[in-house]
C-alpha cells in the first residue's frame, strides 16, 4: 500500500509542474484549435440547413475518423517532451524509493495525462456545437444529413451509416472515447520506452514511424500502393482492418455482425496486450537507464 501511495505521489508530482508550463499551455490551445477546425464543418452544416446536433455528435464524427486520431495523437509529442519526465525532484524520489517505483509513477502520469487529454477533446467538441444541440440520445438531423445523403463526402466528414444504424450516440461515443484513450496511451508508451533505451529523439521517431504506419495501411493508399483493382476493395478493408492499430481506433472499421472485421473487444483487448509488452519492457529498460544530474552551484 505505501509503495502505491508513493508511486502516485511520483505520478501527481510531474502534474504539478504543468502550472504555468508554456509547452502544457501550448499542448491543449493546439487541441483546442484542432476541435475547432474539425468540427467546424458539421456545425457549419447544420447552421446552414437549419438542423439540429446531438450534443456528442461533433465528437463521434470527428473521432470516428482515424486521420483526426492520429492528428491529435501527434500532439501528445509536445505533452510529453519532457520524456522520462525527469526534473529536479527526481534525486529525491529515486533516493527516497525503489526505481521500479519511479518508473510506476511515470507510468501512472502517462496514464492520467492522456486521459484527461482526451477528455479535453470531449469537452471542446461538446462545448462548440453546444448552441444547436439537444442531450438525447438519438442521432440528429444533422447525422441523417451527413450519412445518407451524401453530403459528408462532399465537405470530407463522411458520417457512417454503419455508425447510426448499430449504435446510439452515447455508446458510440464511449466506445470511441476508450479506443482514441488506447491508441493514444499505445503512442505515449511508445514515445517513453524509446526514450529509456535510445533518447529523446528516437522517442518522437517513433511516434511518427507508428502513425505513419497507419497512414500507409488505410484502404484507399494501401490500394494504390499495390496498384489493387477495385475487386479487391473488400479484401484491402479486411486486411487493413486487421493490421493497422490506428484502424483499430477507428470505429466504423469494426465488425457489427456482418462482416470479417475485427470486433470492439478484440480492438480493446489487442491495445490492453500491446500495453502489457510496453510496459514490461519500459520497467526492463527502466533499471538500464542512466541518470545523469547535473551539480549548480549558487
Amino acid at each position: 500500500m505505501r509503495d502505491i501511495k508513493q508511486s502516485f505521489q511520483i505520478a501527481f508530482y510531474n502534474f504539478r509542474l504543468w502550472k504555468k508550463n508554456p509547452r502544457v499551455i501550448m499542448t491543449f490551445a493546439l487541441a483546442f484549435v484542432l476541435c475547432l477546425m474539425l468540427s467546424d464543418k458539421a456545425v457549419s452544416l447544420a447552421r446552414s440547413y437549419g438542423t439540429n446536433m446531438q450534443i456528442l455528435e461533433a465528437f463521434v464524427w470527428t473521432f470516428g475518423d482515424g486521420n483526426s486520431i492520429m492528428i491529435s495523437s501527434l500532439l501528445l509529442i509536445l505533452l510529453f517532451a519532457d520524456m522520462p519526465f525527469i526534473s529536479q525532484g527526481t534525486p529525491y524520489y529515486l533516493y527516497r524509493t525503489k526505481r521500479s517505483l519511479w518508473v510506476w509513477g511515470q507510468v501512472i502520469y502517462v496514464v492520467f495525462a492522456t486521459v484527461l487529454y482526451t477528455s479535453f477533446l470531449l469537452a471542446v467538441s461538446c462545448i462548440i456545437c453546444a448552441p444547436l444541440s439537444f442531450p438525447g440520445n438519438m442521432w440528429s438531423e444533422t447525422g441523417a444529413l451527413l450519412g445518407y445523403s451524401g453530403v459528408g463526402v462532399k465537405i470530407a466528414l463522411p458520417a457512417s451509416v454503419k455508425t447510426m444504424e448499430m449504435s446510439y450516440p452515447y455508446q458510440c461515443a464511449a466506445v470511441i472515447f476508450l479506443l482514441t484513450t488506447l491508441y493514444s496511451l499505445v503512442i505515449a508508451s511508445v514515445m517513453l520506452l524509446f526514450n529509456l533505451c535510445k533518447s529523446q529523439f528516437m522517442g518522437v521517431i517513433s511516434v511518427f514511424v507508428l502513425n505513419l504506419y497507419g497512414l500507409l495501411l488505410s484502404p484507399q493508399i494501401f490500394m494504390t500502393l499495390f496498384q489493387l483493382p477495385q475487386t479487391m476493395e473488400y479484401k484491402a478493408n479486411l486486411a487493413v482492418g486487421w493490421l493497422s492499430p490506428l484502424n483499430h481506433a477507428t470505429y466504423y472499421m469494426h465488425n457489427f455482425g456482418y462482416d470479417y472485421l475485427p470486433r470492439i473487444w478484440m480492438s480493446t483487448g489487442m491495445f490492453g496486450g500491446i500495453l502489457i509488452i510496453i510496459l514490461l519492457l519500459i520497467c526492463k529498460m527502466a533499471h538500464r537507464y542512466e541518470f545523469h544530474f547535473l551539480q549548480l552551484n549558487e
